[in-house]
């Protein structure tokens, strides 16, 4: 069984266009290239590549060592590597072949060899003293060669260098500066690891597309988005005066849900529109999320409303007196129980209305409405 000990230098370092073959071939090599560069790790490589082939010729295998290299550019050095692989396999017509290599870049050869030889063994040599900067330098090679990891790595932390000494001469804090920074750090993450980059460059075809279509769901959104944004604008408004905590959000949510609700039912009921409109199978649960926004809504007005007034931060809800016909009701202060009983109930109400008409008008066969 024969076996080829192949040192491959793609880096084009060797300069050679023939392949090197035998042991006193490779040690005159190793001689020009140690007194050209000492501290070079092909030296380390040729030594390597002998110490293979004589242990695998102590195991009673004929091992040939040889060194095969290239230079230029990517396709250029692989072809030439491959070209000086035929002449070897014609040559000694070997079974197989052990790959000895001393960086990454020369790895990238190791398909090559495998194309035309079975590889055994690939046996990658990195210098002790120097384990650590080898591994950092491909891996910052490996950063700022590829675009994606580069702008995905680079880009936040330039930013953030660029922003401290801003944040710190105007707020002159260095607490104030981290917590910023901090949360800026925290939003890049989760915009990146929610996939919310990918979300917002559909945005511009999706709106273009509703756009010229004439949909009726795209002045809807516009709409609901309208209508949700001055919900968030009341309720921080409306929690100005209270402390930093729970009843803080209880008491935001509070004054936002009306808003929110309407904006969410604006916005469903134009998408529903568009399919009533443009004869396509609405789904059910389209048809049935109105109804579910309201109930929704009605639910967690009435627990905010339940918690702020057992503490005393939203006065009780009074139903005024009135007058229809004949017929006179005084005014009745509900208890913030029985205001809870009431939105409750409501909700599930608005919530079983939609279940049941829903069911009245979507057949499941075919997906579309049969009233």
């Amino acid at each position: 069984m024969s076996t080829l000990v192949v040192c491959v230098d793609r880096d084009g370092d060797f300069a050679i266009e023939q392949p090197v073959v035998g042991e006193e071939s490779l040690f005159e090599l190793l001689r020009t290239a140690g007194l050209e560069d000492p501290e070079d790790s092909r030296v380390n490589c040729l030594l390597e590549t002998v110490r293979v082939a004589r242990s695998l010729s102590d195991s009673c295998t004929q091992a040939v060592p040889v060194v095969v290299s290239g230079a230029g550019e990517s396709v250029g050095v692989d072809r030439a590597i491959a070209t000086q692989l035929d002449d070897l396999v014609t040559e000694f017509e070997p079974d197989a072949a052990v790959v000895v290599v001393d960086s990454v870049a020369d790895e990238l050869a190791v398909p090559v060899v495998e194309s035309r030889l079975r590889v055994d063994a690939v046996d990658r040599v990195i210098v002790q003293q120097a384990r650590d900067i080898e591994s950092t330098y491909y891996l910052l090679k490996r950063l700022i060669v590829d675009e994606e990891l580069r702008r995905t790595l680079f880009t936040p932390i330039g930013a953030v260098l660029l922003a401290m000494p801003v944040i710190l001469s105007v707020t002159n804090t260095m607490t104030v500066a981290v917590a910023v920074i901090t949360a800026t750090i925290g939003g890049y993450l989760l915009y990146k690891g929610m996939g919310l980059d990918d979300a917002l460059a559909r945005v511009p075809a999706i709106v273009r597309s509703a756009f010229y279509s004439g949909q009726v769901s795209f002045v809807t959104y516009v709409v609901g988005a309208g209508l949700a944004l001055i919900g968030c604008f009341l309720g921080a408004i409306a929690v100005q005066e209270y402390e930093p905590g729970l009843f803080m959000a209880v008491a935001f949510l509070f004054n936002a849900i009306p808003w929110l609700t309407l904006g969410a039912l604006t916005a469903t009921t134009g998408r529903l529109f568009d399919g009533l409109f443009g004869h396509e199978q609405v789904r059910a649960t389209l048809f049935n999320a109105p109804f579910a926004i309201l109930a929704l809504g009605l639910v967690g007005r009435g627990f905010s409303a339940f918690l702020l007034e057992n503490q005393a931060m939203i006065a009780p809800l009074i139903v005024p007196s009135m007058a229809i016909g004949p017929l006179t009701t005084t005014s009745v202060r509900l208890l913030a129980r029985t205001r809870l009983l009431v939105f409750v109930f409501a909700g599930v109400f608005v919530s079983l209305l939609g279940v049941v008409l829903t069911s009245r008008v979507y057949t499941p066969s075919n997906g579309s409405s049969t009233e």
